[in-house]
C-alpha cells in the first residue's frame, strides 16, 4: 500500500509528488504547471488558502489557524478563557492590545508608579504579525513606545515582562515544542516528546534601563541570536546555542528536580491553549468548508514556544502557525566562504516529527486498522469505515515508536470541563448558517434570542436589538480590516456573557455561563433535524448536545466579576519570542 503526498513549494505552481510506504520515502516526480490528480495528503505552504480546489483528502494547515495565532488574537483567545478559569489560564502574561487599549494601559501603569515609586515594572511590546524577533523591543513607562505614530498607533501587544527566567550556564533560554493537531472534532493532539532550546547569547541580567536594548541578553530568539559573535552552533545535543529540550531536563533531573512534573505542566498548557483557540477555528472552518459542501480534512504541526521561570512554572511566550521545519544552517566554512551544513540538534527533533506526522495522517494505516478491527474484510469494505477517536488512538499504539505523545482525547477528564467557549460557538455556528460567512447579522441574533427564549418582560426584543448594536459596533472598530459586517464570535460571546450576567445574578461567571447553556440548549432540543446544521465528515459538529460531553456544574474556580475591558490579570509574567 503506498500513499501519496504533494508538496507544494512556497510562492510557487510547483508541486512535488511523494510516495511512500512504511518509513521508505521516495521523491519521484515534479509539476512545475501545478498538479490536478487527487492526492491522499497535501503539504502545503504557508495557509490553507495556498491549497486551491481541493476538494479531498489530508491538509497540513487549517483555515484561520495563521490568523488565530497572531499576537492579538492568541491574546484575545486567552483572554476570554481566563475570565471564565483564572486559575487554569494563568500561564500568559498580562497583555493590553493595542491601539484600544493604549490609554488604559497608560492610566494602570502611572497609577502603580504613583503609589509605589520603587516599582519599576518592564514591558515587552510584540507587533502584532511580527515574526522571528521583528520589532520586539523592551521598555519601562508608555511614553517609550515606538509603536506611536503621529495620532495612529500600530496594533500590536504590551506585555509584562518575567524577570526570573530559569537560567542554564547563567543564559537565558527558551523551549520550542512542535504539536500536532491532529483534528477538531473530535479534537485530537500530540506532543513531539522532544523539543528544541534555543538560547540567548549574554549573559542575563535583570532588566534596567541601561541594558533594555541589549536583544541578545533577553530575546531567545534564534533568527536574532544566530547573528550574535557570541552565537554557537552546537555540534551535539547537549551544547552550543541551540540543544535539545531533553538535554536540559536531565541537567535539571541531576539536581533533583521533578521531571514529570515539569512535563505534565507544559502538556497542561499546550492543551488549554488550544482548547482557547478551537471556537474561532471551528468558525474559520465553516466558512471555508460549509457543510455538505467538498472539501479537505485538515491537520497541523504548530510550534509551541515556552519559557521556564526560575521556580519551573511554564509560560506560553506564543505559537507558531508555521513552525519551521529546517535541518541545516548557514555557516562561515572558511573566510567569506558560506554554506548551509547539517544542524544534529534540528535533525534529531525535527524528521521525527515530520515523519510520524506523516505516518499518523497516512491513509493506509487506517484502512489497515480498520481492516483488523472488521475481522478481515476486504480492503474496499475497510475503505468506508469512519475513523473514530477510539479508531485513532488504536493506530496510534500500533506505530509504539511514535515521537509524538497523544495528550488529547487521553487526559479528557481532566481537560473536557474547560471547554465551555465551543458550546457558545456551536450556537454560533447553528444561526450562522452555512453562507460561508462568519459574522451574525441582526436578524439571525434576534432568532437566536427568540429561539433560545431569552426575551421576557425585562428584556424584550427591542433590548435584544440594541445590546447587538452596541457590541457590534465597538467590535467593528476593534477590528478595523474587518471587510464583512456583523456579530463575529468574540462578540457574540460578550453578548452571550451578558445575558449571562443578568440572567443569573451573584454567581460566578463561568456558573452563569453553564447555567445559560443550559437554558439555550435545552430550548433547542425539540427543533426540528432539518433546522439543525449538519456535521461535515465528522469535523466540526455544531450540535453542541452531540460535540461535547455535559460540563460539570461546580469548578474548583474562585468567583470572577467580569470585566470585557480589563487587560488580562495574571500574576505570572513573560517575555515573548518569535
Amino acid at each position: 500500500m503506498r500513499t501519496s503526498v504533494c508538496i507544494k513549494r512556497r510562492h510557487s505552481d510547483t508541486f512535488f509528488l511523494l510516495y511512500f510506504a512504511s518509513d521508505l520515502y521516495l521523491l519521484i516526480l515534479q509539476f512545475p504547471m501545478g498538479r490536478r490528480t487527487a492526492c491522499d495528503i497535501y503539504w502545503h505552504g504557508v495557509s490553507f488558502h495556498d491549497n486551491e480546489n481541493i476538494v479531498s483528502g489530508q491538509v497540513n494547515k487549517f483555515p484561520g489557524m495563521i490568523e488565530m495565532l497572531r499576537k492579538i488574537n492568541l491574546s484575545r483567545a486567552v483572554r476570554t478563557m481566563h475570565e471564565l478559569f483564572p486559575e487554569e489560564y494563568n500561564f500568559y502574561p498580562r497583555s493590553w492590545i493595542l491601539p484600544e487599549e493604549y490609554q488604559l494601559f497608560s492610566t494602570q501603569i502611572c497609577l502603580l508608579k504613583d503609589n509605589d515609586s520603587t516599582l519599576k515594572p518592564t514591558f515587552i511590546v510584540k507587533p502584532d504579525s511580527g515574526s522571528q524577533g521583528d520589532g520586539i523591543y523592551l521598555i519601562r513607562d508608555p511614553a517609550d513606545l515606538r509603536v506611536i505614530s503621529g495620532a495612529q498607533i500600530k496594533q500590536a501587544v504590551v506585555q509584562d515582562y518575567i524577570q526570573k527566567p530559569l537560567l542554564i550556564d547563567k543564559l537565558k533560554f527558551d523551549i520550542r515544542l512542535y504539536v500536532l493537531v491532529r483534528s477538531l472534532e473530535p479534537l485530537e493532539i500530540y506532543i513531539a516528546k522532544e523539543g528544541l532550546s534555543r538560547f540567548c547569547t549574554e549573559p542575563y541580567q535583570e532588566p534596567s534601563q541601561k541594558n533594555l536594548s541589549h536583544v541578545f541578553m533577553h530575546l531567545t530568539n534564534y533568527s536574532l541570536n544566530v547573528h550574535s559573535g557570541n552565537f554557537v552552533h552546537s555540534d551535539s545535543c547537549s551544547t552550543g546555542s541551540k540543544r535539545t529540550f531533553s538535554s536540559i531536563l536531565y541537567r535539571l533531573a541531576s539536581k533533583g528536580v521533578d521531571i514529570k512534573k515539569v512535563w505534565s505542566d507544559i502538556f497542561a498548557l499546550v492543551i488549554k491553549t488550544v482548547i482557547a483557540l478551537v471556537p474561532e477555528l471551528k468558525v474559520y472552518y465553516q466558512a471555508d468548508i460549509p457543510p455538505g459542501k467538498p472539501g479537505p480534512t485538515c491537520f497541523q504541526i504548530l510550534g509551541f514556544d515556552i519559557l521556564l521561570m526560575k521556580n519551573l512554572k511554564p509560560i506560553l511566550l506564543e505559537v507558531n502557525a508555521n513552525p519551521s521545519m529546517r535541518i541545516e544552517h548557514e555557516q562561515e566554512v572558511s573566510p567569506g566562504v558560506f554554506e548551509y551544513v547539517p544542524s544534529p540538534v534540528d535533525e534529531e527533533v525535527k524528521v521525527g516529527v515530520i515523519r510520524d506526522t506523516l505516518r499518523l495522517m497516512d491513509p493506509a494505516q487506517r484502512k489497515q486498522h480498520a481492516t483488523s478491527n472488521t475481522g478481515g474484510g476486504s480492503p474496499e469494505e475497510a475503505i468506508v469505515v469512519e475513523t473514530g477517536s477510539d479508531e485513532k488512538e488504536g493506530i496510534a499504539d500500533s506505530l509504539s515508536s511514535l515521537c509524538l505523545k497523544q495528550v488529547f482525547p487521553k487526559y479528557t477528564k481532566q481537560f473536557q470541563y474547560l471547554r465551555v467557549v465551543e458550546r457558545i460557538a456551536a450556537l454560533f455556528l447553528r444561526f450562522l448558517g452555512v453562507k460561508g460567512t462568519m459574522r451574525l447579522g441582526p436578524t439571525s441574533f434576534r432568532t437566536f434570542i427568540r429561539n433560545c427564549k431569552l426575551s421576557n418582560s425585562s428584556f424584550s426584543t427591542a433590548s435584544a436589538d440594541i445590546l447587538y448594536i452596541d457590541i457590534t459596533r465597538r467590535w467593528a472598530a476593534m477590528l478595523p480590516d474587518s471587510r464583512e459586517a456583523g456579530m463575529c464570535l468574540q462578540a457574540f460571546i460578550e453578548a452571550f456573557f451578558y445575558l449571562a450576567a443578568r440572567r443569573f445574578k451573584a454567581l460566578p461567571l463561568w456558573e452563569q455561563v453553564l447555567l445559560l447553556l443550559e437554558v439555550c440548549e435545552g430550548a433547542l432540543e425539540g427543533q426540528s433535524h432539518s433546522e439543525k446544521p449538519q456535521p461535515h465528515r465528522s469535523h466540526t459538529n455544531t450540535n453542541p448536545a452531540s460535540s461535547q460531553t455535559s460540563a460539570p456544574t461546580t469548578f474548583s474556580s474562585p468567583a470572577l466579576t467580569r470585566r470585557r475591558h480589563r487587560p488580562l490579570q495574571l500574576s505570572a509574567k513573560a517575555n515573548t519570542e518569535n
